[in-house]
């Protein structure tokens, strides 16, 4: 079987160097996804649009994400890896410029659409790219500084893109994507490796993977993990807000808190990989489960809600490390098409999660979408298990 890493940068500083260029590439698109979330008025109110549609700016990267996730790994497979990840960092900068410039709702979509093309298409070739960086014992803990990133992002984005809406307008806010951007990608253009594609009698095609059951069965408990995830996640702030009856400054804080749990979970998780893949891959679920049923308990209780989230961002963060590492090792000569088939499963377990779990906050109650959440959860738990039953009887 062919070698899953360039051994000549095995160990090297500027292969680590390359991985933490693609952790920062990671901040920025994340950033750049959610941070619309808190400036959907002054963006409205600026090109004279209604706030529904303002939204739909969060949607279509979506969308795009998606679309490109799927194709990225035929269209680009003869194409230097290098340039293919730089182009994508390229574009993100190129979307930052559009949205900060926009003039009408139009180019403000156009930009938007740039970034979803930008983020499936990064998110599909990163884990088979830190393959092929790092030795393989490694990659675990590659693929945890890349989701540190995305932890990150994800903690800071909305009350960034709020407080410097607040100071220099929305435009600015935005403008913020550029100079990150750009130096992201003079890092990766530094620090990473000529990647040539690697031969093959066939390009991947990420839906015909699902025709193998180890993939088809871990995919579906991706599936449900993110489903179960977002539709709890989603609506926290309201649930906070109207459950736990906290401010918005205790809100914050614990949203913060998350947000590091979640940055810490991604580090600790890189060591049990190495020996217990499935095991990790089937607790997390289970344990974000139980967490689900306890916020239904003990929702209206502030300190005990609050170590319950920093346990659910802790978990919920670490988990797709978890998973990225399964795509290495169960994929290890089809990772892009791989990536591309994992990055559009989770792009739609999110959207269906949250458009599910809000359907069911609106009629039934938060007590609904958190009880959806945690069926799914066990239901990714049950599935991760079955994975790990088929593996280890393919085992020699």
């Amino acid at each position: 079987m062919e070698t899953t890493y360039d051994t000549r940068f095995v160990e090297a500083r500027s292969a680590w160097g390359a991985v933490l260029s693609m952790a920062l590439c990671v901040f920025v698109l994340i950033a750049s996804e959610f941070m619309p979330v808190s400036l959907l008025s002054p963006i409205a109110a600026d090109l004279g649009i209604a706030a529904g549609r303002a939204g739909q700016a969060i949607s279509i990267s979506g969308a795009f994400a998606v679309v490109t996730s799927l194709l990225v790994a035929g269209l680009t497979r003869r194409i230097d890896r290098r340039l293919v990840v730089t182009g994508f960092t390229a574009l993100l900068i190129v979307s930052g410029l559009a949205v900060t410039f926009a003039p009408n709702y139009a180019l403000l979509m156009v930009g938007r659409a740039l970034l979803g093309v930008a983020i499936g298409g990064f998110w599909s070739m990163s884990t088979a790219i830190v393959m092929r960086l790092v030795r393989q014992d490694m990659v675990p803990k590659g693929l945890a500084m890349l989701n540190a990133g995305n932890a990150i992002a994800a903690t800071i984005a909305a009350p960034l893109g709020s407080f410097l809406g607040a100071y220099v307008g929305w435009r600015g806010a935005f403008f913020l994507v550029v100079p990150l951007g750009l130096l992201a990608l003079i890092w990766q253009w530094i620090s990473l490796p000529e990647l040539p594609p690697r031969r093959r009698k066939r390009p991947g095609n990420p839906l015909a993977l699902l025709g193998r059951l180890p993939v088809a069965i871990g995919m579906a408990s991706i599936m449900m993990l993110f489903m179960g995830q977002f539709a709890l996640f989603t609506y926290l702030r309201p649930f906070l807000e109207s459950v736990t009856r906290l401010d918005i400054a205790a809100l914050s804080a614990i949203l913060l808190a998350m947000g590091l749990a979640g940055v810490a979970g991604t580090w600790c998780i890189g060591r049990l990989l190495r020996t217990r893949l499935f095991s990790v891959l089937v607790v997390i679920p289970l344990v974000m489960a139980a967490l689900a049923v306890a916020l239904i308990a003990f929702g209206a209780l502030p300190a005990s809600t609050a170590l319950l989230l920093v346990a659910w961002g802790f978990f919920g963060t670490a988990a797709p490390v978890g998973w990225g590492t399964w795509l290495s090792r169960t994929l290890p000569d089809d990772a892009e098409a791989g990536g591309g088939l994992q990055v559009a499963v989770i792009q739609l377990a999110i959207t269906g999660g949250a458009a599910i779990g809000g359907m069911l906050f609106d009629t039934v109650g938060w007590r609904g979408a958190f009880t959806f959440g945690a069926v799914l959860l066990c239901g990714s738990a049950l599935t991760a298990f079955a994975a790990s039953h088929l593996a280890r009887r393919s085992l020699p």
